[in-house]
């Protein structure tokens, strides 16, 4: 871990968990593609607003991610890379994008938290998000959907 505040509040976080001592260094995060969602995003998980985030497993591929899995935790930082919270993944599913709902738009807590915002603004990221590798997003497309709990 890279990041001097990451690893901080990590050790803060372990200082009052031992039993996670042996865990792997979290993974550190910021949410979207610009300074304005992913600082507006932080804030929303530290108010316990924000409850999931979703990718594109073609975006993860292609960046030679790993697929999360239950029990990960990473830490969230703002645009600028100091850590806001950590959080662990609760669920972790595949789904294609044309099978989201209301109830997992609402999980992820952005916006008016509606389907119709959700699916415009992720619509958007993903064009953008695939458009270096010559790819467009489709309806059919896989989404890694991740519900978290904010811990420390």
């Amino acid at each position: 871990m890279e990041n001097a505040s990451a690893r901080n509040m990590w050790g803060d976080y372990l200082d009052k968990h031992l039993e996670d001592a042996f865990h792997e260094a979290p993974q550190v995060i910021h949410f979207c593609d610009n300074q304005q969602d992913a600082d507006l995003c932080a804030d929303l998980v530290k108010k316990g607003i924000k409850k999931a985030t979703t990718d594109s497993l073609l975006g993860l591929q292609y960046r030679k991610e790993p697929l999360p899995k239950i029990g990960d935790f990473k830490v969230v930082t703002n645009w600028d890379g100091e850590a806001q919270c950590i959080i662990k993944l609760t669920s972790v599913k595949l789904k294609p994008y044309f099978s989201i709902d209301a109830a997992y738009a609402q999980l992820e807590g952005e916006g008016d938290k509606s389907l119709d915002y959700w699916k415009k603004v992720h619509w958007d990221y993903y064009t953008r998000e695939l458009e270096p590798y010559g790819r467009v997003p489709r309806e059919s497309m896989i989404l890694v959907c991740q519900e978290f709990e904010r811990i420390f």
